[in-house]
C-alpha cells in the first residue's frame, strides 16, 4: 500500500479507530514533508500547479491524533500545542537554514531549502514549502502549505496565507525570484508566478480584480481558477471609483491593485537581494 493510499485510508477512519498505525502514517507523512520529498501544492510540468489534497488530508490527520501538551524550551518559554506537531528543530549537520535570533518559529512538516535566511520574529506553519536562497523577513508569515520558490525575498510584515480546509483548495503559490513588499497580503489560493513584484502594501485576494495597466486587461479569479499575477508584472496599490451615483457624489474610491510595468534592468537592480544579508 502506498503512503497515499495509507494516508486517505486512515483519514477515513473515525476518532475510536485511529491507533498506532495511524500515528505511523502521519509521522512518515510529515518525515518526507520536512525533507521535501511530498508538497502539499507542486508544478504539474505544464506551467500550472496542482493541489495534492491527500496530503492535506494527512496533515489534518494529525491534529486528531494529537493531544495539547506543554512544551517547555527553557529560560522560562512555554509554548502549548498538539503533541504532533513539535516546532520544527535543525542543526548545521543537517543543512540548518539561516534563523537569526528573536523569536522566529518553524513548525515540523515545512520544508526550507538551503541557504534561507529567517529574519526574527517571522513564522512558518505546517505544509510549507521554502525554496533555496529565499529570505523571509520580520514579522512575515508563511501560512499552512503555502509554496514559496527559490530566491524570493518576503518582506517585513508581509502575510503569506495558508489554507488546509477544504483539502482540495489551492494555496498561495510564490514563484522563484519574486519580491513581496512591506505589509503585503497573499490569500486565496492566488498564484503569484515568477519574477513579479508586489508594491509594499498590495492585498491579493479571489475577489480581487489585477488590473493591467499596461496590457489594458483585468485579471480576475473563477470557481475553478484562483488569481494570477502574471510573469515579471510589478503590482501596487491603486483605486477606482466606487460604483454608483451616491458613491460618485461622495467621492469612494475601492481598493484596486494595478500592474504598471513589467520587470526591467531597472526593477531587477532595485529588486535585487543583497547578498551579504544571505
Amino acid at each position: 500500500m502506498t503512503l497515499r493510499e495509507k494516508v486517505e485510508e486512515h483519514a477515513r477512519r473515525p476518532m475510536e479507530r485511529l491507533d498506532a498505525e495511524s500515528l505511523a502514517c502521519f509521522r512518515e507523512l510529515m518525515e518526507m514533508l520536512d525533507q521535501g520529498e511530498l508538497r502539499a501544492a507542486e508544478p504539474d510540468g505544464t506551467g500550472r500547479w496542482r493541489v495534492n489534497a491527500w496530503v492535506k488530508q494527512g496533515i489534518l490527520l494529525g491534529f486528531r491524533l494529537g493531544h495539547l501538551r506543554a512544551y517547555d524550551l527553557g529560560e522560562g518559554f512555554r509554548y502549548f500545542d498538539r503533541d504532533t506537531f513539535p516546532l520544527r528543530r535543525y542543526s548545521l549537520m543537517n543543512g540548518a537554514p539561516r534563523i537569526v535570533p528573536g523569536g522566529s518559529s518553524v513548525r515540523s512538516g515545512v520544508f526550507i531549502g538551503e541557504s534561507v535566511t529567517l529574519m526574527p520574529p517571522c513564522y512558518v506553519n505546517v505544509g510549507a514549502w521554502i525554496g533555496e536562497g529565499t529570505l523571509i523577513d520580520s514579522h512575515a508569515l508563511v501560512g499552512s502549505c503555502a509554496q514559496v520558490g527559490r530566491r524570493v525575498h518576503v518582506s517585513a510584515a508581509a502575510q503569506i496565507g495558508g489554507v488546509l480546509e477544504p483539502v482540495g483548495a489551492m494555496p498561495v503559490i510564490v514563484e522563484d525570484e519574486v519580491l513581496v513588499g512591506g505589509n503585503c497580503g497573499v490569500y486565496e489560493g492566488t498564484i503569484v508566478h515568477s519574477r513579479a513584484v508586489l508594491g509594499a502594501g498590495t492585498i491579493l485576494t479571489r475577489s480581487t480584480p489585477l488590473f493591467d495597466a499596461v496590457r489594458g486587461e483585468i485579471h480576475r479569479a473563477s470557481p475553478g481558477a484562483p488569481l494570477e499575477v502574471p510573469e515579471a508584472a510589478v503590482v501596487v496599490p491603486g483605486s477606482r471609483p466606487a460604483p454608483g451615483a451616491w458613491a460618485a457624489g461622495h467621492g469612494l474610491h475601492l481598493y484596486a491593485p494595478v500592474i504598471v510595468k513589467y520587470r526591467d534592468e531597472r526593477t531587477d537592480a532595485a529588486a535585487a537581494l543583497e547578498e551579504a544579508l544571505r
